[in-house]
């Protein structure tokens, strides 16, 4: 009854991943961005299983297993904004051919993951919220279980949410003839992401 709404609430908050999503959604469109939310999800599942176990704590004190999937993650992302400031790479559209873009899945998938894993704020959240729903009289893998599939829920809803978001506002300024203005927020939203990941 409490973690339910406590959850909810922390996931329809603005963070990476729901910028990601909404960013994806604008530029490759709900379909494609559920690739991402792929990786994403299976991110949070790890980071969540990790919390409860204890391996967090542990990950929290050495920030620096961090650093490489950070700043790797951040600068990957940074040089997505920026293509798409500049109107150019696969993420961006023209004028002529405003559709969504095509991405490998693959690449969608680890751009959720790394910035499911790559995110201390995540795992410190994890940390706090998880240990006091579990019942240390009850087995752990059933609670586990019951824990991450609503975590996992209600954080596809949200990412759906926002990927949807993303692709009426992309469909509304292409009507509008703003196909430059679109590159730009969706690279801005990136470079809000990278910026996010390499200072969090």
């Amino acid at each position: 009854m409490v973690f339910v709404p406590t959850f909810f609430f922390v996931s329809i908050t603005p963070g990476m991943c729901m910028t990601l999503a909404l960013s994806l959604g604008m530029t490759v469109g709900v379909k494609r961005t559920l690739w991402m939310m792929l990786g994403e999800l299976a991110g949070v599942g790890l980071v969540a299983c990790l919390a409860v176990v204890g391996v967090a704590a542990l990950m929290l004190q050495y920030p620096q297993l961090f650093l490489l999937l950070k700043y790797g993650g951040g600068l990957y992302l940074a040089w997505l904004g920026i293509q798409l400031w500049r109107s150019r790479g696969k993420l961006a559209l023209s004028p002529v051919d405003a559709g969504p873009r095509h991405i490998p899945a693959v690449n969608l998938i680890s751009q959720g993951f790394i910035t499911a894993i790559a995110n201390p704020k995540g795992w410190a959240f994890f940390i706090a919220l998880l240990p006091p729903f579990i019942d240390n009289r009850a087995p752990l893998p059933g609670q586990l279980a019951g824990l991450i599939s609503i975590i996992l829920t209600l954080e596809f809803i949200c990412m759906l949410l926002y990927a949807s978001g993303g692709r009426t506002l992309s469909r509304i300024l292409q009507q509008k003839g703003k196909v430059q203005l679109m590159n730009r927020i969706a690279g801005s939203l990136m470079l809000g992401v990278a910026l996010w990941l390499a200072l969090g």
